[in-house]
């Protein structure tokens, strides 16, 4: 069997501040790794997410000089689980001053989930920008993708984990999950917000792995899940801010030049694997892998593995 790469050794980010967008948000951002290094984007998912210090380490050290950021609304940016000035083409212009910020021409972009999302809109967006893309777990906000997740398909696996996203709900409001929870999550009672918040949260979050996972209650901590699950469904009732339902697959021409690796899990039932496929079909210059035994989180040793690999190889090792 073949040795799977781990993450390299933990570091700390050698700098790091806040970017003030002018319409009411700070960006918390880092850098790690090596200043003089290849300039590389990691694009953390949800929305909502945030960073963490293990993101960090899907980078050789010696060889990547790496942006993070938390985007607007979550991890430690400012206001928090804010939905104002919140949009995609808004990330995607922070993305941009970061890059200015740092004086690069081109940087490495990464991104997994609603990351991979992100990272298509931007070097769709800006592609003479973008050396190379790693993309993890493919999400490309089709209606069909989230009908999968959040209203007829993941249910069917996971029924005892949906019926608890749908206890609240009556059954007419069960007819459009993502439209009852927006109601909730945008309630001007807090406990309100958190009761739904963490229903949320915590599906995507005991979903995410193949196998159950211990880090899945993080999901269902108050301030993670409020950023976590409000901002997630704000982009998902606005269906990404896309201008159609098939945008990122229409616009893969004016990315086909930028080497690519797309990595999914064959058992993702978060982001299934058909769209890491019909992403592959339309731009057959990039290297599709999919991962045997796998499911959707970078933390499943398989996914792993490969954006390491990945990672290296655009390094040049």
């Amino acid at each position: 069997m073949e040795q799977l790469r781990g993450l390299y050794p933990p570091l700390a980010a050698y700098d790091s501040g806040w970017l003030d967008t002018g319409d009411g948000h700070r960006i918390y951002w880092e850098l790690s790794g090596n200043p003089q290094g290849k300039p590389a984007l990691f694009l953390h998912g949800g929305p909502g997410g945030g960073i963490s210090p293990s993101h960090r380490q899907l980078f050789d050290p010696q060889r990547y000089n790496v942006l993070l950021f938390d985007q607007r609304g979550c991890g430690r940016s400012k206001p928090h689980a804010s939905l104002e000035n919140n949009t995609t083409w808004h990330l995607v212009d922070d993305i941009e001053r970061l890059r200015q910020m740092v004086g690069i021409d081109q940087w490495l972009v990464l991104g997994g989930s609603w990351g991979a999302t992100l990272a298509l809109a931007y070097a769709q967006t800006y592609p003479q920008q973008v050396s190379e893309m790693v993309l993890r777990g493919v999400f490309t906000l089709r209606q069909q993708e989230l009908n999968w997740y959040y209203q007829d398909g993941a249910s069917h696996i996971f029924p005892d984990k949906w019926a608890q996203v749908l206890s609240i709900l009556s059954a007419e409001e069960r007819k459009d999950v993502i439209a009852a929870y927006r109601q909730r999550l945008t309630s001007s009672d807090r406990q309100i917000q958190l009761e739904a918040a963490k229903l949320w949260s915590l599906w995507e979050g005991e979903t995410v792995t193949l196998l159950p996972s211990s880090t899945a209650a993080t999901f269902g901590e108050d301030e993670f899940a409020l950023a976590f699950a409000r901002i997630e469904n704000h982009y998902f009732t606005h269906q990404g801010f896309l201008t159609s339902d098939d945008q990122l697959l229409k616009n893969v021409p004016l990315i086909r030049h930028i080497p690519a690796v797309i990595i999914h899990g064959r058992y993702d039932m978060v982001c299934r694997l058909q769209n890491a496929w019909d992403l592959a079909q339309a731009w057959p210059e990039a290297q599709l892998q999919i991962v045997e035994g796998a499911g959707h989180s970078t933390n499943e040793p398989g996914i792993q593995h490969h954006v390491i690999l990945a990672t290296d190889h655009f390094a040049g090792k």
